[in-house]
């Protein structure tokens, strides 16, 4: 099989000729991997919507990293070609959403975190309509075909977990209680900030399925709605204000013949028969850690009707087991939920850049040889 026939497969419950596999990441670790790798390919510009990439760092490279990993996933989407973006000398910058973000490191890792919320200073409406929200026309769709046709043996995914993401991506704009606040008494002006976030991503994802010709086999979406001991929201909030826009977005894929990979970080259990019900057939990330999220019983309950992205963990064995823990673990993970397909395996959210590098390798390396172990 190739990588898109493995994935295909897999995504139907039927037993590939290995457990097709995914990768998500930080930049600390994606360098790292480019390094081990050798790999010293000219920089490109990177798409904005469409890659799990920042904006620094070179598709081509991370392809190459793909090809020694065995990753069955290539990612298309369309470059951003809109006004300019607004970039400060101390590292802040702009963002394709209005947010300006800046670089904030931590003891491994710099994350991007928002530090102005222009969205926050919205009372009306009126005020959400005028907002410089993204256009469709700042992005060059063109390159999709030509994209598609270079991946076409592997399962080629369109999107992101920044995709839709009304709760988490507004409160990049708006400062997240006051986001949670707008769910509670659902107040109209943080309702509508999501509504034109969710227009914004719709139209986006609709012209590239359109471009795409029926090439894209995935499209990522997200919305983080859970936490590592429950859920962020009240389930019936989250029926009544979210799951029509997720139905509204499944449908769109579906329409198109793509698979919908929905994001969600956290302990969501209770709602998989809403997210089931609304048309997500991918759920990504899996954290085998949160409460009620064990892949094994998972698989058991919902393994015929979902398949699974991600749970390999990042908060125990990854990061802090020797290698052979990693190859144990990884090894069972295939053999009790990878039976039968419905997996992808992958991190359970995206390396961290204290994962050493050798129980990375380890596991993709178990992956790669997993037909010896189904």
């Amino acid at each position: 099989m190739n990588s898109r026939e493995r994935v295909l497969a897999s995504l139907k419950h039927k037993q590939p000729d290995r457990t097709p596999c995914g990768y998500v990441s930080t930049p600390e670790i994606n360098l790292l991997l480019r390094k081990h790798f050798q790999v010293d390919a000219a920089e490109t510009d990177c798409c904005v919507m469409g890659t799990s990439y920042t904006d620094h760092e070179s598709k081509q490279q991370m392809d190459a990293v793909f090809d020694q990993l065995g990753v069955d996933f290539r990612f298309v989407g369309a470059s951003y070609t809109g006004p300019k973006l607004k970039q400060w000398p101390d590292g802040r910058f702009e963002d394709i959403w209005g947010v300006i973000r800046k670089p904030v490191s931590n003891m491994t890792a710099t994350y991007y975190e928002a530090t102005d919320f222009p969205y926050a200073a919205f009372t009306s409406a009126a005020d959400v309509e005028k907002f410089r929200w993204p256009k469709e026309e700042w992005f060059d769709f063109s390159t999709i075909p030509a994209q598609c046709a270079r991946y076409k043996e592997y399962a080629i995914v369109f999107g992101s977990p920044g995709n839709m993401d009304l709760i988490n991506g507004t409160a990049f704009g708006r400062g997240v209680e006051q986001v949670l606040y707008d769910i509670a008494v659902e107040d109209p002006v943080g309702l509508a900030c999501m509504e034109k976030r969710f227009e914004c991503c719709y139209t986006l994802t609709e012209r590239a399925l359109i471009t795409a010709s029926g090439k894209i086999d995935i499209v990522w979406i997200g919305d983080d709605y859970g936490h590592q001991n429950g859920l962020i929201i009240n389930p019936k909030s989250l029926r009544k204000l979210f799951f029509p826009k997720l139905r509204q977005m499944c449908d769109l894929i579906h329409k198109y013949n793509a698979k919908v990979m929905l994001h969600s970080c956290g302990a969501t259990r209770p709602i998989w028969p809403d997210l089931i019900d609304a048309g997500v057939d991918i759920y990504d990330t899996v954290q085998p850690e949160a409460q009620g999220m064990d892949p094994e019983e998972l698989k058991l309950l919902f393994g015929n009707k979902i398949c699974f992205h991600g749970t390999i963990s990042l908060q125990k064995v990854l990061p802090f087991g020797a290698a052979a823990d990693v190859a144990e673990y990884v090894t069972k993970r295939i053999q009790n939920v990878g039976r039968n397909g419905g997996l992808i395996l992958a991190p359970a959210n995206a390396f961290q850049p204290d994962t050493p590098l050798e129980n990375i390798l380890t596991m993709y390396k178990i992956v790669r040889e997993s037909k010896n172990v189904l």
